[in-house]
């Protein structure tokens, strides 16, 4: 993990769980690398990421079951992909009306980078320029004690402007925001290399592993690595670049996006089922 991280662990929270855990911890073993600004027409997959299946799997988890009510967005028609970063910047910052998304969101291919980083958390590592947020401010947080290194409790406060638009996003508004947008969420995924596949199962797929992250009850101890630090544990070391990440934002941080995961996990997967508006029910499978 770096001194001066880019960060993945905010944002997984808070678009679809995702608006917060992209935005804390990216890259936490290596060199710092911020998310390429510049525009582009698509997101290249993450690296590790498999070969796409050559027959279409059953769907485990339809959006069409998604907990969504009637919204009058909802019935709006939706721009093309390529065209679509204006209309869903503007209508993620006002789902989060106490939190500063506009400062800190990345203005190009929003929704490619979004499936790219929920496709990537899972894996060792990530693409260098995928990330739909700018980093958390400051360098790593690192206390001594003992004549050990380790994560300072004040490195979690870091993070508190992505923790602040978690917390002032309803999830029933964000659920009928990704479900409205959701035909494009689909395009973009089978355009970064899963023609077959299913966004929202590979979504709650994500969600499961990252609620599966470790919850330390220790501080984090980190050795000299390169140019940053790596965890001394080899076992959290081992963990993929999304779990590092709910370790890395502290403990406080982590139970509060689990707990917004689980929330909209159950909405997902239409627990209190309402009908999906048409326009949602339409995407490519």
């Amino acid at each position: 993990m770096s001194k001066r991280s880019s960060s993945v662990g905010g944002w997984l929270a808070a678009v679809i769980a995702l608006v917060v855990i992209a935005a804390a911890a990216y890259f936490l073993m290596q060199r710092a690398r911020q998310a390429d600004t510049r525009p582009t027409a698509s997101v290249a997959p993450a690296a590790s990421s498999p070969a796409p299946a050559s027959t279409a799997p059953a769907i485990a988890h339809p959006i069409a079951q998604a907990d969504s009510g009637p919204a009058t967005a909802s019935t709006a028609p939706l721009p093309a992909l390529a065209d679509s970063d204006a209309n869903v910047a503007d209508s993620l910052i006002a789902l989060a009306s106490g939190g500063d998304i506009g400062a800190w969101l990345v203005r190009q291919s929003i929704i490619p980078r979004i499936v790219a980083t929920v496709d990537a958390l899972p894996h060792a590592d990530m693409g260098r320029f995928i990330l739909p947020v700018k980093p958390a401010k400051g360098s790593l947080v690192v206390e001594q004690a003992d004549g050990q290194s380790m994560i300072g409790a004040a490195n979690a406060a870091r993070y508190a402007p992505y923790m602040q638009a978690l917390a002032s996003v309803d999830a029933q508004a964000l659920v009928d925001w990704y479900v409205h947008y959701y035909p494009l969420f689909q395009q973009a995924y089978a355009e970064l290399g899963y023609p077959s596949a299913y966004f929202n199962d590979r979504l709650i797929a994500v969600i499961d592993h990252l609620l599966a992250a470790p919850e330390p009850t220790q501080p984090l101890i980190v050795a000299p690595y390169k140019q940053g630090y790596a965890f001394a544990d080899p076992a959290l070391q081992g963990l993929s670049v999304g779990q590092k990440a709910m370790l890395r934002i502290g403990p406080a941080n982590e139970a509060a996006v689990k707990a917004r995961l689980r929330d909209l996990r159950t909405r997902l997967v239409g627990s209190g089922l309402h009908a999906a508006p048409a326009a949602a029910t339409s995407a490519a499978r």
